[in-house]
């Protein structure tokens, strides 16, 4: 069985979400891995507003993303225990490419599965420059998954 811990980031957007066929098709042809659902909320920006937004309001705002965070993975990681994985969930709070690295080497994950937008330049997202530094960063094997009609460039 040569991948036992699966790490799935997910963002909250259906983008990221298309990997989640995929997921279960390789999980079915490994021997019950262990599959993990991870999301993580980054620090709030306000970009040139710091002074204007007492610490409170930019706590309860991260609050509440956190809170956010975990019903939607919870409700993700539902779909796939359903079907009779063994699904674990991961929300943390940080930077996302270093807490989604950070996470895949102490958690001893062998595969990372990732959505990316195929797309380059001034049509990149942030969630692709996740991607491309998770693809980067990762001492275990990454699979990007193309988002279906995101464009034919050939760069990933």
């Amino acid at each position: 069985n040569m991948y036992k811990h699966i790490m799935v980031p997910l963002d909250g957007s259906p983008l990221a979400e298309v990997v989640l066929p995929h997921v279960v098709g390789i999980a079915n042809g490994c021997a019950v891995p262990k599959v993990t659902l991870v999301r993580v909320v980054p620090p709030l920006k306000f970009y040139g507003t710091e002074a204007e937004i007492p610490f409170m309001d930019t706590q309860h705002l991260e609050d509440t993303s956190m809170k956010f965070a975990r019903e939607y993975i919870a409700e993700q990681a539902k779909k796939l225990s359903d079907q009779g994985f063994d699904v674990h969930t991961k929300v943390s709070f940080g930077v996302v490419t270093d807490e989604l690295l950070d996470f895949a080497r102490k958690s001893k994950v062998d595969l990372v599965v990732i959505a990316t937008h195929g797309r380059s330049g001034v049509a990149r997202w942030v969630w692709g420059s996740v991607a491309d530094k998770i693809l980067r960063g990762a001492r275990v094997p990454v699979l990007m998954i193309r988002a279906p009609g995101m464009g034919t460039n050939t760069a990933v």
